[in-house]
């Protein structure tokens, strides 16, 4: 199985990218980083801060840095990006995201989200639509701390709970 992380290079999709890895330590899933960039949309890559005020976007800049950033957070996470329309609907994102959770057989999905709010509900377009899929759990991030992965003691050598659904 996969855990999945939306990914966009914003300090809570790297927080939430830390959090997988911790689980990963845990789970011994695949780990996978998502980005879904819209296609020669400089507005966009603005407001990413991938680009700066007056620059243009050059995706295989922006695909470079985003691919360095999540193997600096994260070196056994696996990068993924794809490309929709510059002109896509509302929700594209967030529909591709699904899909590639889906076609990936995700088991959690890690969304790093200042709007996650009090309720999922509440959350931003993208989160909300991808917290709703009910193919896999969510986990939402909103502390951008820790900021590092914490190494975790082995996990055959923690004292085993005898599971209460076994029967001796």
């Amino acid at each position: 199985m996969t855990l999945l992380v939306p990914f966009d290079g914003s300090d809570l999709s790297e927080a939430a990218l830390v959090r997988a890895a911790e689980f990963r330590s845990v789970l011994d899933d695949d780990l996978l980083a998502v980005t879904v960039l819209p296609g020669e949309n400089d507005e966009y890559a603005r407001e990413k801060g991938w680009v700066g005020p007056n620059e243009r976007l050059d995706m295989k800049s922006v695909v470079t840095n985003l691919r360095k950033k999540v193997a600096s957070v994260c070196p056994e996470a696996e990068f993924r990006y794809e490309v929709v329309d510059r002109y896509a609907p509302s929700g594209t994102i967030a529909k591709r995201v699904r899909k590639i959770a889906k076609d990936e057989d995700a088991r959690l999905v890690f969304v790093g989200s200042d709007n996650a709010g009090h309720f999922v509900t509440s959350m931003a377009t993208v989160g909300q639509s991808i917290a709703t899929d009910e193919a896999y759990d969510v986990v939402i991030v909103r502390n951008r701390s820790p900021d590092e992965i914490t190494p975790r003691d082995d996990v055959t050598s923690r004292k085993q709970v005898a599971d209460p659904c076994q029967s001796e």
